[in-house]
């Protein structure tokens, strides 16, 4: 595995006008570090990929391509394992993680993600259902932050169920932290109460050091984009938020020049449909996160669109399409692999450093969309219906006719 680079996590307003590239600074301890360095003029990386599930495999062969593509141009060489999570997983080992999995994807330099699940795994015990598979995988690389864009297309404004009055200009970066509150939190389980009932239990909780780390990703997120940062949070019912609050609140003393907001969730569930332009950058927790970033990802029209990066302090990331496994489209070449490729180019940016290469592939997206290729979730009058093999191709031309990127 190539040696680790320090790397601000710089987010980019709009999607697809990154800024320049990191430098080797040192930076302080709560910055964002990538695992590999891009020292030499010839570069080689181990990229692990996880195809899972559904239509994961063909999204991730088609960001394969692009990949290997649009390196090329840059003089990087990937090298590929492809490995087993989820419910393939299951099927062939009986775990939805195996360890051998766990063990590749911690030695290699970057992890790209299909999707995961199906209905045949639905009724599994929770430990052998593909999305704890995931879990401990987050858990297994140490990945804290997940940075999910939400940006309408200007090609795609009208595919948003949001008018278009409302729904165009919208881009937004949800921070999220991964790896703690009700989803990892003890005690959880099953039980009885008083009155001899069965119930379910499961406790959110925080600790400082968790909420501090996210908050200061989301601060230098917000800095990097238009200076604005809004601290969704339940902290007049929860003291798991109350904490939050305060903590979030503390540290925007040392970034004055970010405007601080606080909002509680069920307020920003309903501000994200009346007026989501309001918004820039959002910091959650992990379950309000998970849901205000499936909601904000709808407003641009497709969840087959947008990509993810989670990250750590050091070692792989893992990048991974927030859509899930379609099963009931798998196998028929109907899946979007947009949002696949775009996981690609962010695992350029923030998982390599490899600015040039992540510009190249956003351009050759924007480009198939402006010469009118979609796939049916994005298909509308006027455009070209194309499954998605034909749109990899597509995108795979756009990469190979672009002039190369100035260094």
């Amino acid at each position: 595995m190539a040696a680790c680079l320090q790397l601000s996590p710089k987010l980019f307003k709009p999607l697809f006008q990154p800024f320049p590239s990191s430098s080797n600074k040192s930076l302080k301890p709560t910055a964002i570090r990538c695992s590999a360095a891009t020292s030499s003029s010839k570069r080689r990386y181990t990229i692990t990929l996880l195809p899972g599930d559904g239509i994961g495999p063909e999204v991730i062969s088609i960001a394969k391509n692009v990949l290997e593509l649009a390196g090329s141009f840059e003089g990087i060489e990937f090298k590929f394992h492809e490995m087993l999570l989820g419910g393939a997983a299951l099927d062939v080992t009986g775990v939805p993680l195996p360890d051998e999995t766990i063990s590749t994807a911690k030695q290699s330099d970057a992890v790209l993600l299909g999707a995961i699940g199906g209905y045949q795994w639905d009724h599994n015990d929770k430990h052998l259902k593909p999305e704890t598979g995931l879990l401990q995988l987050r858990e297994a690389l140490k990945v804290f932050a997940n940075l999910r864009p939400a940006t309408v297309f200007p090609q795609l404004v009208d595919a948003s169920t949001l008018k278009r009055e409302v729904a165009e200009g919208v881009d937004i970066m949800v921070v999220r932290e991964l790896t703690g509150g009700i989803y990892f939190g003890t005690p959880r389980g099953f039980g009885t109460n008083e009155n001899g009932e069965e119930v379910g239990f499961n406790t959110e909780v925080y600790a400082s050091y968790e909420i501090d780390r996210i908050a200061r990703v989301a601060f230098e997120t917000a800095r990097k984009r238009n200076g604005k940062l809004c601290s969704v949070d339940k902290a007049n019912v929860l003291e798991a938020s109350m904490l939050w609050r305060k903590i979030v609140t503390a540290i925007a003393s040392e970034y004055p020049d970010v405007e601080l907001s606080h909002m509680y969730v069920d307020n920003a569930a309903m501000q994200l449909v009346r007026y989501p332009k309001q918004f820039d950058t959002i910091l959650t927790n992990n379950i309000f996160g998970d849901i205000i970033s499936d909601e904000a990802s709808m407003i641009t029209g497709s969840i087959g669109m947008l990509p993810s990066a989670s990250i750590g302090k050091s070692g792989p990331g893992l990048f991974e399409p927030i859509h899930g496994s379609a099963p009931d489209i798998a196998g028929q070449d109907k899946a979007n692999p947009f949002a696949t490729v775009l996981s690609a180019a962010m695992l350029l940016r923030y998982g390599l450093g490899e600015e040039n290469s992540a510009k190249r592939i956003e351009t050759a997206v924007l480009d198939t969309l402006n010469r009118g290729f979609r796939t049916g979730d994005i298909h509308s009058s006027g455009t070209k219906l194309v499954g998605c093999k034909q749109l990899g191709d597509e995108i795979l031309k756009s990469v190979d006719s672009q002039v190369p990127a100035a260094v």
